[in-house]
């Protein structure tokens, strides 16, 4: 890009911190929600679209977990071409949007060739989305450098490994026997320091996400990992906790049984230092993506002081009038902005955007919202505070604690199943169309699509996406 295109883009910024597109984007999907669910919780349509997934990516994978959404054949079944691939991202990104969440996952997808996930990657980037490479993070291991080349020659940015105890194939004797969530920190240790060597090594930012698999057994675990996360939030910005549900290889009688409740009551309990006190804010900052039984998350903010003590506090509690204000008016004025592509001039142009585009706002609330957070911080000396994030004694970083409820097919088929299949979020492209994720995983859909690519069948996203593409304005 020229110097003139590329400060034209810049000052386009400036005026349009939020995209035109996005924003008529973020309108339709709110449109879309019956009108219970349009709440403060709900983020649909105020911040993002929901997330979609690759299918067919890499149907084989090396572990055997107690808990598996593949079915029985998958390891016999061939690879999607690159392709069909590619057109299922074409057909996913009208509906994700510009800096659409898309994870590129099904199986483990780092035993694809490493030339073919890099093309990948540069793919869902020349569509504007950003991949996400879901992995059980073993390959890294044992192939030193692939995270580097991935970052390097893939634009790679964004990667989710899972660790937990239902896993069965992790290299190492140790990580194989291990009862309790807490002996696999050790583990969840080494992948953070790959992570931050990889960073160092490239001088390329990465965000990294984990998930775990909740079971009645390690639902007590939950506390130990996300005390672990907190300790390392400054390269792990997320977790996902997946209440197994009972499909797929999944062990007979292993799925069921963790209530989104349940769970959320483990996370408050950690994240509020075991404080009753505690555990209500973390609670009053839980927001929705679609349905509330489907999708719960709190985004926070971890403080880090030189003396070791450590904390989190959501962004946004409700009944708190500042928090209120601050973020539901910036939502309200610039939900959709996104600083997870481009160039650090591009943040900084967006954020000049912000402050052009919304003078009154931000002269009436930067203040009061810095000394509300520095209270936060330290109640009892929110000026020193403030200071010592200032000089870098006290680190601030992101993190995010989201929970994904897929549903049986026994939970899918009730009516509460199919009010939850209606506002789902969470897309798989199937027969040139968007399915929910739980239908994929219960209904069979998966098996369907299998049976084709083990026929050697090209899968119907690739002629349905030749139309689909025409539709799809790059950079609109």
């Amino acid at each position: 890009m020229g110097s003139i295109a590329r400060l034209r883009e810049l000052l386009t910024h400036v005026v349009r911190p939020v995209r035109d597109d996005t924003r008529r984007q973020l309108a339709q999907s709110w449109a879309a929600l019956p009108p219970a669910l349009r709440t403060p919780h709900q983020m649909l349509g105020r911040q993002g679209n929901g997330c979609g997934a690759t299918i067919g990516a890499m149907p084989r994978c090396d572990f055997a977990c107690r808990g598996c959404y593949l079915g029985e054949e998958a390891n016999r079944i061939p690879a999607a071409s690159v392709e069909e691939i590619k057109a299922q991202m074409r057909l996913l990104r009208p509906v994700l949007g510009h800096a659409g969440n898309l994870q590129l996952t099904d199986g483990e997808v780092t035993l694809r060739p490493e030339s073919e996930l890099i093309e990948l990657l540069r793919y869902a980037r020349e569509l504007e989305l950003v991949p996400m490479l879901m992995t059980h993070g073993d390959t890294f291991r044992r192939r030193p450098g692939l995270l580097e080349r991935l970052m390097t020659e893939g634009g790679l940015t964004e990667v989710s490994i899972h660790v937990d105890t239902t896993q069965r194939g992790r290299k190492g004797a140790r990580w194989r026997d291990a009862a309790a969530e807490r002996d696999l920190n050790p583990l969840r240790d080494e992948f953070a320091e790959l992570a931050r060597a990889a960073k160092r090594a490239t001088g390329l930012p990465l965000r990294c996400a984990t998930t775990m698999t909740v079971t009645r057994e390690n639902l007590p675990g939950v506390a130990d990992v996300l005390r672990w996360l907190v300790q390392n939030a400054d390269v792990f910005h997320l977790i996902s906790f997946q209440p197994i549900a009972q499909v797929g290889r999944t062990e007979d009688g292993f799925g069921g049984g963790v209530t989104a409740d349940a769970l959320w009551e483990e996370v408050a309990r950690a994240l509020g230092n075991g404080t009753s006190a505690g555990a209500a804010r973390v609670a009053r900052g839980a927001k929705w993506l679609g349905h509330s039984a489907c999708n719960r998350f709190v985004h926070g903010i971890v403080s880090r002081r030189d003396s070791g003590a450590v904390s989190f506090h959501p962004i946004r509690e409700s009944g708190d009038v500042m928090d209120e204000a601050v973020v539901d008016g910036f939502l309200s004025r610039f939900g959709g902005i996104t600083f997870r592509v481009g160039t650090r001039a591009d943040t900084m142009a967006k954020l000049a955007g912000v402050m052009v585009t919304a003078p009154a706002f931000v002269a009436r609330h930067l203040i009061p919202y810095v000394a509300h957070w520095a209270r936060r911080l330290d109640d009892g000396a929110p000026w020193r505070a403030a200071w010592d994030v200032s000089r870098g004694a006290t680190r601030l970083h992101g993190l995010a604690i989201v929970s994904h409820h897929f549903m049986s097919r026994d939970e899918l088929e009730s009516p509460l199943g199919q009010e939850r299949v209606a506002q789902c979020v969470f897309h798989v492209p199937i027969d040139g169309a968007l399915v929910s994720m739980c239908e994929v995983n219960a209904l069979g859909r998966r098996e369907q699509l299998y049976a084709r690519l083990a026929r050697g069948g090209a899968t119907a996203e690739t002629d349905a996406s030749a139309g689909a593409a025409t539709a799809v304005t790059v950079g609109a």
